[in-house]
């Protein structure tokens, strides 16, 4: 395996970053052009094409759309047949991760002005959302937690989960958090269903949760006729180091998420040399021991990288620059960089805030910004399935100021219906 070993002091070594982070996510023509293909099918024919995908792509036997929806009983019985260990792991995970997104619940306001006249906001929660969850080998309980919770905490009537041959865990986990109804349908047209309603699915206000390539792009096609979650990319870890870390923990940490994927992106920023080297040495050690090695090899080796800063203060300028997905401050004082960190999706402070504990039950969103998006976006959160409405409450008295100010700005934009809708109410009534 090659491991890229990079250093701020080096010549053309912007550049080298830049080509290093850069991911685009523009979606693929053809997975576009299937994609576009399918939508307009469900949207045509409705249940009829999903029950035709779902038995060309997932090989179901269901006679009808309706059949393939599983039951309460059956999410019962799956959290009944998990060992202890696990249940009590999901339940754990799920008493976390709600008290944890119960305080970010935002509340309608209100405030009244001297002449009487109100204004505030009205906050209220999304009538009905769709999680997609994937199925087969990329089943993940954990993402169904981290969905459907803060949608709950919301006030969401309604969560409907799609997942084509759903494990007993997601199940499970589907049954712990209160998702309302599922269905055992997955890709493109269970997106297309979600958003555009058929006789068996019902539609959604927004799409959330993770998939493949087709559900992304689905997920942009049909983005405006339903609110998303996000265009995710690969995951992303950024370990600012300064050696009083084991390099057998760090080296761990950065398989964590190479091992998701070949373009999933691990860096180490350090300002000592020798430590970058211990990294080094680990990795190619430890690297033998893992099951997904071919996985965790192809990623460190096409966007991974071992980079020696000038100080901990630069390796946080380049933090910011990257705005990873996930950031370890692993040092020996991490409060002491927060300052000067602006950019990420998750910040982990200290040696003993493993990112893997993030992607479970620490209790915070593990549905975070990828691709640099961390510079503008933010991590999931019940703020992500509540809207807020304008509430505007204008007095006799105050419609004669506000008006004389909205007319003078309507006719400078030459608007003058708005002009006189507003003088209408400034002039004396008989």
């Amino acid at each position: 395996m090659k491991l890229r070993r990079l250093s701020t002091r080096q010549r053309g070594f912007d550049a080298k970053l830049a080509a290093l982070t850069r991911y685009e996510a523009a979606a693929d023509a053809g997975v576009e052009r299937v994609v576009r293909r399918i939508i307009a099918d469900v949207r045509k024919r409705g249940d009829a094409a999903v029950l035709a995908y779902a038995r060309r792509f997932d090989r179901v036997k269901a006679g009808s759309v309706a059949k393939l929806e599983v039951s309460k009983g059956k999410l019962g019985a799956a959290l009944l047949s998990l060992s202890r260990p696990q249940a009590n792991a999901l339940r754990s995970a799920a008493r976390r991760i709600q008290r944890f997104h119960e305080r970010q619940l935002s509340r309608s306001w209100k405030y009244s002005e001297a002449d009487g006249t109100q204004l505030g906001q009205i906050v209220t929660p999304l009538d009905r959302v769709g999680l997609y969850v994937p199925g087969g080998k990329a089943a993940y309980p954990s993402s169904v937690l981290m969905n459907a919770i803060p949608a709950k905490v919301a006030g969401v009537r309604e969560v409907v989960m799609v997942s084509p041959n759903a494990d007993p865990l997601v199940l499970a986990a589907a049954a712990i958090a209160g998702v309302d109804r599922v269905i055992a349908i997955g890709g493109a047209q269970a997106v297309a269903a979600l958003a555009y309603g058929t006789r068996s699915v019902p539609r959604v206000d927004k799409i959330v949760g993770p998939g493949n390539a087709y559900v992304a792009e689905a997920k942009r096609q049909v983005f405006g006729r339903v609110g998303i979650d996000m265009i995710a990319g690969p995951s992303e870890i950024l370990v600012i180091g300064d050696g009083s870390t084991p390099a057998d923990w760090v080296a761990m940490d950065l398989f964590s998420q190479a091992e998701h994927d070949e373009l999933a992106q691990a860096i180490l920023l350090s300002p000592r040399r020798a430590y970058l080297d211990e990294v080094e040495a680990a990795i190619r050690r430890l690297i033998r021991e893992m099951p997904r090695h071919k996985v965790i090899a192809a990623s460190l080796g096409r966007r991974g990288a071992l980079i020696e800063t000038r100080g901990l203060g630069e390796a946080c300028e380049i933090a910011n620059r990257i705005a990873p997905e996930h950031l370890e401050l692993s040092v020996a004082r991490p409060r002491a960089l927060l300052p000067k960190l602006r950019h990420a999706g998750a910040i982990f402070l200290g040696r003993w805030s493993s990112e893997a504990i993030g992607d479970y039950c620490a209790g915070p969103n593990h549905v975070l910004p990828t691709s640099g998006t961390a510079r503008f976006s933010s991590p999931l959160g019940v703020y992500d399935f509540q809207k807020r409405s304008s509430l505007i409450n204008v007095s006799r008295k105050g419609a004669r100021t506000l008006g004389r100010l909205a007319a003078n700005l309507a006719c400078g934009e030459g608007l003058f219906a708005h002009a006189r809708s507003a003088e209408m109410r400034v002039e004396k009534r008989k």
